[in-house]
């Protein structure tokens, strides 16, 4: 019982809501949905703003949605006590000129369940960046703009292998920045939980088994040579879950104009995910240098 309680904290999507709209922050925007190459359908919001630049924000894993996070029904410990209303620096992003494709990976929020139905850390929502950034790229609306990619944790695993696929980000001439906020390996979070032994191993069989993936063995570290446009790196140095040399082995690995963003918060990691949406100039200015 205890290996499935675990291994369900760790991959089982369905716990993040999408709560409010981004016209609580007095932003225009349509529903929008569009199908990953596998046939899962993924829904979203296009937030307007200016039509010659677009971001598609890709979130965090588990306990997140296109909305950001809200401790509503996640039971303890808590993430983070209070909501993370990502429509805070949207409407930043959109006050500074540009528009906002934010949509729900598979297994979460309103999108559908995914061939695999549960979360696997970006493998396999690779599918979602890369069909999120194809319907920025295709948009009527948007012919001309260029992309700029806001990537959180699992999102920033998932745009990470994206470069990597055959015919995949990297070989798309519209995108011309990526802001990676703390990406995480699966081995690095099950260290952190000090699931490093019996029960920690039985925990990751079990994950395996229903990812029917080796998340010990893959990694997105494998594809980060294969960013191709100047990329923001944001880590909170605090972080609960963080291994400094595997951020510092990510940053060393990208061959692009590249720029390390270490945050002194407190000893949580939602923290980093709370300082983009209360200080998102801090961090999103970035794309204003590249965009």
């Amino acid at each position: 019982m205890i290996t499935n309680y675990l291994s369900n904290s760790i991959v089982e999507g369905g716990k993040a809501p999408v709560f409010g709209t981004p016209a609580d922050e007095g932003l225009t925007y349509d529903d929008v949905e569009f199908e990953a190459s596998d046939g899962v359908t993924l829904r979203g919001w296009l937030v307007r703003g200016g039509a010659d630049k677009i971001i598609v924000q890709s979130h965090y894993g588990v306990q997140c949605s296109r909305s950001g996070y809200t401790p509503e029904g996640k039971g303890r410990p808590l993430m983070w006590r209070e909501s993370i209303p990502f429509m805070k620096h949207v409407r930043w992003l959109v006050d500074a000129g540009h528009s906002v494709l934010t949509y729900d990976t598979r297994n979460h929020g309103e999108s559908d369940t995914g061939t695999c139905e549960w979360v696997t850390w970006g493998p396999e929502e690779t599918k979602d960046v890369l069909a999120a950034v194809q319907f920025a790229s295709t948009h009527p609306d948007y012919p001309d703009a260029t992309i700029g990619l806001l990537s959180i944790c699992m999102g920033a695993a998932s745009s990470t292998y994206a470069f990597g696929e055959p015919g995949g980000l990297a070989d798309n001439n519209r995108i011309k920045a990526m802001i990676a906020i703390q990406p995480l390996r699966y081995p690095d979070f099950i260290k952190a939980l000090r699931l490093d032994n019996f029960v920690g191993r039985r925990v990751t069989r079990r994950n395996n088994e229903r990812t029917r993936m080796d998340l010990d063995a893959i990694t997105f570290m494998d594809h980060v040579h294969a960013i191709n446009v100047p990329t923001r790196l944001v880590q909170n140095s605090n972080d609960e879950y963080l291994n400094r040399r595997s951020i510092e082995e990510y940053f060393d690995a990208l061959t692009v104009e590249k720029d390390m963003m270490w945050l002194d918060l407190g000893p949580k990691r939602a923290a980093g995910y709370e300082y983009l949406t209360k200080h998102p100039a801090e961090i999103l200015s970035f794309f204003d240098d590249h965009l």
